[in-house]
């Protein structure tokens, strides 16, 4: 089954789908080596890896298609993706659209917030007419080359003028074609249950560190009926922790000793990068041109 068909599979099951976030080709890696059936790539995990900045629309179609091409080549199981706000008119979702799908992304998710968009949980956020983001939408849904593409809406309009708003922007998403709309910051229990009873879609919950602690278990999402969760920058965070924390056992003991029960051993990481593999492929290519040379050289 393709990670697409995988995806939908996902979104359209009962149980709930932990989803952890993956900031580059190697933290994805470790999340599908750890056995989850899916995972995130968004914006605010990108623009921290590869900025080293706060989310607030810094990057561009371009390096966000390689970025997320580098994710999914180096995984099997089906990553979902940030489009921001698609990066401008129906012409510019029409070329994302195709240049996600060509990165090998499993679905998108659009923003109704204004260019440049920002990190959902950060202050400032600004939303552009319904009408405008139903162009886009409809835009992306008719540059899906595969059908099994997840398409997803997602609206800020809970944080920028009410919960109605979203909730109503939402039921709209949907009527468009979306396979999924989601109310960005509808986080809590009862706000989570009103979506899923007045939105006819499947529920993703978001559980990023940007939020803040919330009062949710993961179990009180799965018995409202939540079917995935996301977490979009915990390998973020637990990788600026971890190498901050090596590079201070460092610089106080001037010495690597005390840092080496904190690093991933030499063959665990050559496991994870797959460099059996590789030599394997060296030598059999090798072995392959060197037969050819004898042949010729016999003939």
């Amino acid at each position: 089954m393709s990670a697409r068909k995988t995806f939908r599979q996902i979104m359209g099951g009962k149980r709930l789908v932990l989803m952890p976030g993956a900031y580059d080709a190697l933290s994805a890696r470790v999340i599908e080596a750890e056995g989850f059936e899916a995972m995130v790539a968004g914006g605010y995990a990108a623009i921290g890896s590869m900025l080293a900045q706060a989310d607030m629309g810094q990057s561009n179609m371009r390096d966000y298609a390689d970025h997320y091409a580098r994710v999914c080549g180096a995984v099997e199981i089906p990553v979902y993706v940030d489009a921001d706000t698609g990066f401008g008119g129906v012409n510019n979702v029409r070329q994302m659209v195709r240049a996600f799908e060509a990165a090998g992304v499993a679905g998108i998710f659009i923003s109704d917030q204004v260019f440049p968009n920002r990190c959902g949980y950060l202050p400032g956020k600004q939303i552009i007419p319904v009408e405008q983001m139903l162009a886009k939408l409809k835009a992306a849904l008719d540059a899906r080359r595969d059908p099994d593409l997840y398409i997803a809406a997602r609206t800020d309009a809970a944080g920028v003028t009410s919960v109605d708003d979203a909730i109503a922007r939402c039921q709209l998403f949907m009527e468009a074609g979306a396979d999924m709309a989601k109310p960005m910051g509808l986080d809590t229990i009862p706000e989570i249950k009103r979506a899923l009873r007045e939105i006819p879609c499947p529920h993703m919950a978001t559980l990023s560190q940007a939020a803040g602690p919330k009062a949710r278990s993961l179990k009180e999402l799965e018995d409202a009926g939540v079917v995935a969760a996301t977490f979009p920058s915990v390998a973020l965070f637990a990788a600026a922790n971890a190498v901050r924390n090596v590079l201070r056992l460092l610089k106080e003991n001037d010495t690597l000793a005390p840092c080496q029960p904190h690093l991933l051993p030499l063959d665990d990481y050559y496991g994870l990068v797959g460099l059996k593999s590789l030599l394997t492929r060296e030598e059999t290519y090798d072995k392959a041109a060197a037969a050819l040379v004898q042949k010729r050289a016999a003939e």
